[in-house]
C-alpha cells in the first residue's frame, strides 16, 4: 500500500533495492573481492549489524560467472563445526559422513576435482562468522591446506561483527589469522552530508521524485538510525506505512518521532 502510496518500487534501503550507494567503500571491497577471485584465499570483512556487509557481498556474487565459480553463502553459524562443514558438503551435492575425518577427506576431494576438472573456484561466504565455535577457528587452517599447502583451491570470506577481528587476533587463532588476506572494515555513515547522500541515492533508487524529508528530519533519522542503512531504512519505512492513512505524501519529523518509537 505504502509503494503505490508514495509511487517507490520498492521501500527504500530495503533487501529489494538493487543499486546500492558508495561513495568509496564498496568500490574498495570489490577491489579487494575480486583479488580473492584472482588469487584464492581468505578475507574477512566486518562491521555493525545493518551496515551493509551481507547486501555488498550479495550484490558483487550476484554477477560471478557460473561457469567459473561456484558460490556457497551460510549464515546459520550457531552449530558444532561437524554440522558447518556437513552444511557445505550438502550445499556441494555431496552425502556427508558420519565421521569428521572423512567428510574432510570427501570435502577437500571434491573441492580439487571442481578445480583441477571443471576450473570452478569454490567461493564459501560464512555469514554471521562471530558464532562460529573456537574449535572451528582452531581447525580451519588444516581444511584449507591442499598439496602440502602449495594450492589455494577455495576463496572464503569470513563476515561478522567487530568483535569476529578482535577473536580472531587472539594467540589459539593465529594460524587462521596469519591466512587472512583481506582485512576490511564497513562502516556506519555517520557524516551529515554522506548520510544525507545516502538517503537521496536510496530513494532515487525506488523512483521516489519528490522530497520526503525536510533537513531536520534527515537529522533526526541519521541520529536515531546512527548511520545504519539497515536501520534508516526501518525507520523509513514505518513512517511512509504511518504516513499512508493519514493521507500525507511526505514524512513530517513528528511522524518520523513516531516511527522511531515503534521501532524501540
Amino acid at each position: 500500500m505504502f509503494r503505490q502510496h508514495f509511487g517507490i518500487k520498492a521501500a527504500p534501503l530495503g533487501k529489494e533495492q538493487s543499486e546500492l550507494w558508495d561513495d568509496g567503500a564498496l568500490a574498495r571491497l570489490n577491489e579487494r573481492f575480486q583479488w580473492l577471485l584472482q588469487s584464492p584465499g581468505l578475507g574477512l570483512l566486518t562491521g555493525e549489524a545493518g551496515v551493509g556487509k551481507t547486501a555488498a557481498l550479495r550484490h558483487l556474487t550476484q554477477g560471478l560467472n557460473p561457469h567459473r565459480y561456484q558460490t556457497i553463502y551460510l549464515a546459520e553459524t550457531d552449530f558444532g563445526r561437524t554440522d558447518l562443514y556437513r552444511s557445505l558438503a550438502m550445499e556441494l551435492g555431496l552425502e556427508p559422513a558420519y565421521r569428521r575425518a572423512q567428510l574432510w577427506r570427501d570435502l577437500k576431494t571434491h573441492i580439487q576435482e571442481l578445480a583441477d576438472n571443471k576450473q570452478l573456484l569454490l567461493v564459501w561466504i560464512i555469514d554471521e562468522a562471530q558464532n562460529l565455535p573456537l574449535e572451528f577457528f582452531r581447525d580451519f587452517p588444516a581444511f584449507l591446506n591442499f598439496a602440502f599447502d602449495s594450492r589455494e583451491l577455495m576463496t572464503v570470506w569470513l563476515v561478522g561483527h567487530p568483535s569476529l577481528a578482535h577473536a580472531l587476533s587472539r594467540a589459539p587463532y593465529a594460524a587462521l589469522s596469519g591466512r587472512i588476506q583481506v582485512r576490511l572494515q564497513l562502516m556506519p555513515v555517520i557524516e551529515r552530508e554522506r548520510f544525507a547522500e545516502l538517503i537521496a541515492h536510496a530513494l532515487k533508487a525506488v523512483g521516489c521524485r519528490h522530497t520526503l524529508l525536510a533537513d531536520s528530519g534527515m537529522e533526526l533519522l541519521r541520529q536515531s538510525s546512527q548511520g545504519l542503512p539497515r536501520q534508516a531504512g526501518r525507520i523509513l519505512k514505518t513512517a511512509m506505512q504511518m504516513a499512508v492513512p493519514k493521507g500525507l505524501n511526505h514524512l513530517p519529523d513528528d511522524l518520523l518521532q513516531q516511527a522511531i518509537e515503534a521501532l524501540r
